[in-house]
């Protein structure tokens, strides 16, 4: 990379943390002077104001995400040795899960256009011990959870939503974390909505569910102090859960952000590239902007040597990778996905400059190409 050019970071926590990083180091000290680091005020105080900004009776913090989803499962009542379908174009974490929670994976495949789970796929891959789906609502834009739902119920399946990108996103009227019967999110750092270190939740209309879920988190324990079941330590800690409440304020006005800078640069790439043919995407969160392009490594070089931070989202789809090689659950579109997307620049803080570079850099990489994107696989 040419040391001279001006860096475009892919995520740019620190123009957010120049907007906000007064209320949050208050929120920090406050906990601070608390002296109350494990459980107490801030964490409810978080649960409840996230579960009302999704729509949902409860919210229950985690320590990250992943375990959101493994405890998740394991209280929406998945049994081991239970199948579990799972997209093939997501990140490792939502089938690591399922194997945390003693489940078998089966991978299902992928739309071309959107990258969201494929139920014709879903539908193949069933069978007679499949007892849970996890669609995941994947770069912010959510899953058709009218048509999961339906499939779901037709099959008496356990839905957990995977929401780790899709704070905020909704479809249909529907929202991100509220439809199925938990749903999961992560706070990384890098997220729309991220703490200052690992974080997360599980989100439920279900009082049983969330019942379950907050003793699985605290080693079993209820408020008496007796351990009902063996569990685990899984708690968000208070000075992740005031961070998170300071974020989550701005959390909409970040998202209406996201959605100006997506809109400009759908308005000014080249057709060929883009994937948004899904979901109406004034609904979604837009947490990566990935585009499809033949050479995708040879396209990220050249980005980079222009001084655009680029990532790949993913570069392996799970069935190919080495923890969850498994030819049986081959899912072509999302190994086409893997060899082709690529995610731009994409966070609350782009401004127009930055969205005329990163046009620019992709147009002009395409031209040294001499390429445009082929059709995706279908």
């Amino acid at each position: 990379m040419n040391r001279s050019v001006d860096i475009l970071p892919f995520v740019d926590l620190g123009a957010q943390y120049a907007e906000i990083g007064t209320d949050v180091e208050a929120a920090m000290l406050r906990v601070c002077r608390s002296l109350r680091y494990v459980g107490g005020e801030e964490v409810d105080a978080f649960e409840a104001a996230f579960a009302a900004h999704c729509g949902a009776e409860h919210a229950i913090g985690m320590a990250n995400g992943t375990d959101a989803l493994e405890l998740a499962l394991v209280a929406a009542g998945l049994q081991p040795g239970d199948e579990v379908l799972v997209p093939g174009n997501t990140f490792v974490a939502t089938a690591e899960a399922v194997h945390a929670a003693r489940g078998i994976v089966r991978f299902v495949d992928v739309h071309a256009d959107t990258g969201l789970i494929d139920l014709d796929s879903a539908a193949e891959r069933r069978t007679p011990a499949t007892r849970a789906i996890i669609p995941v609502h994947l770069y912010g834009r959510m899953v058709d959870m009218k048509a999961i739902m339906t499939f779901a119920t037709s099959h008496d399946l356990i839905v957990v939503e995977d929401a780790a990108q899709a704070h905020g996103a909704r479809r249909g009227g529907l929202a991100a974390g509220t439809v199925g019967h938990v749903g999961c999110f992560s706070f990384y750092p890098g997220k729309n909505l991220g703490a200052l270190g690992d974080a997360g939740a599980a989100t439920t209309n279900d009082a049983g569910i969330a019942d379950r879920l907050r003793l699985l988190r605290d080693h079993g324990r209820r408020g008496d102090g007796n351990h009902a079941v063996i569990a685990r330590n899984s708690r968000l800690d208070p000075m992740q859960a005031a961070v998170l409440a300071v974020k989550l304020e701005h959390l909409d006005r970040w998202s209406q952000a996201r959605r100006s800078s997506a809109r400009a640069l759908r308005e000014r790439l080249v057709p060929a590239v883009l994937d948004w043919r899904g979901s109406d995407p004034l609904e979604e969160v837009h947490h990566l902007f990935p585009i499809l392009v033949d050479d995708r490594d040879t396209m990220q070089a050249g980005l980079r040597e222009r001084g655009i931070m680029t990532g790949v989202h993913y570069r392996h789809d799970l069935p190919s990778t080495l923890a969850f090689a498994n030819g049986a659950d081959a899912c072509p579109v999302a190994a086409d996905r893997a060899l082709r997307q690529l995610s731009l620049p994409m966070h609350a803080h782009l401004d127009e400059v930055a969205i005329e570079r990163i046009t620019q850099g992709v147009e002009e990489c395409m031209a040294a190409q001499g390429a445009t994107s082929s059709s995706p696989v279908s």
